[in-house]
């Protein structure tokens, strides 16, 4: 949805995109039950779940083992135990209120992962450095500390003579301005493009082709080097193939390719084309879409008066109407 929102605002005159990648200091131990409490029943959380919540967070005992020594016992009341699996949940609820004001600047959340999106128009910058300002104060009313040395920018600005832009500061702090960002496992580039993305999964991907050699030479059946496939190798070449497979070259689609032809050779049957998993998972992810009035992109899918097919969305780049949403729909 964010690289929605980025094409779509690119899409017109005396436009670029400013991303701020925010990253916070140990996020999950600095939740603080006493502040989380009010915001879960603002959410209408029942009473009883808020307590049963309070309990898991309070008056925990905590210890460090190392070899055959032990460290005494600690009581800890604040955070949510790492790899519990309430834990992102929770943190999710915390930051709930955290919300942007203006439309032109957009804030997405995934547990900890945080970023805020700046549409640009006409040079003018003051709505989305407030909502920056704004997310610090955030952060400093609700205990969480913004990581300034690992938060860091990227812009996205397309036009054909872009000025020089002022640094972003936080905390009197400049961020960093980087080239490209790993993002929720996509390595996104500030050319949105994603030959670097590629060139990750592909190399990830021929290095797994070996352990699928390894099988094959153990005479596994061919059915479990199938499943093996499509469990560890399958799985890399389509993490998120929604949103860069439309937009690829055919140079590198060749290369995520190859690798697809040199499983089949190993194993000796055919497998799904890259394109044919994209098209299938294109389909589900936009079926789920339309079933849920809750999505942010739900309002997308407009049926046209025949009530048949969609409304096709309007794009005035190649880049746009080669992103999910224009090919969904």
């Amino acid at each position: 949805m964010g690289l929605h929102y980025i094409l779509q605002h690119l899409d017109r005159p005396e436009t670029y995109v400013r991303i701020l990648f925010v990253d916070f200091s140990s996020a999950f131990n600095t939740i603080i039950p006493n502040l989380l409490l009010p915001k879960l029943t603002q959410l209408s959380v029942p009473t009883s779940v808020c307590q049963w919540i309070n309990s898991f967070l309070t008056d925990r005992q905590q210890l460090v083992r190392l070899g055959k020594y032990t460290s005494s016992t600690r009581t800890i009341s604040t955070g949510a135990p790492q790899g519990c699996v309430l834990s992102p949940l929770l943190f999710s609820l915390y930051t709930n209120d955290c919300t942007s004001k203006d439309p032109s600047v957009k804030l997405l959340k995934f547990a900890d992962d945080t970023t805020l999106i700046g549409l640009i128009q006409d040079g003018d910058e003051s709505a989305y450095r407030q909502e920056v300002e704004q997310l610090a104060v955030w952060c400093s009313l609700n205990n969480l500390a913004l990581n300034t040395l690992k938060t860091v920018e990227m812009t996205v600005d397309f036009r054909r003579n872009p000025s020089a832009l002022p640094p972003l500061t936080i905390m009197d702090s400049t961020v960093t301005a980087v080239e490209s960002f790993r993002f929720l496992g996509t390595t996104i580039s500030q050319d949105l493009k994603w030959d670097t993305h590629i060139d990750s999964i592909v190399k990830k991907a021929q290095q797994r082709l070996y352990f699928l050699c390894q099988l094959r030479k153990f005479n596994l059946p061919q059915e479990l080097l199938k499943q093996f496939y499509s469990a560890i190798i399958e799985s890399v070449l389509c993490t998120s193939i929604t949103v860069w497979f439309s937009s690829a070259t055919k140079s590198d689609l060749r290369r995520l390719q190859r690798v697809v032809r040199t499983a089949e050779r190993i194993i000796g049957t055919t497998l799904p084309s890259l394109q044919e998993l994209y098209s299938s998972r294109v389909s589900k992810r936009a079926g789920r879409i339309t079933l849920d009035p809750s999505h942010p992109a739900h309002s997308l899918f407009e049926l046209l008066p025949s009530g048949r097919r969609y409304r096709a969305l309007s794009t005035r780049t190649t880049r746009h109407r080669n992103s999910f949403f224009p090919q969904a729909i």
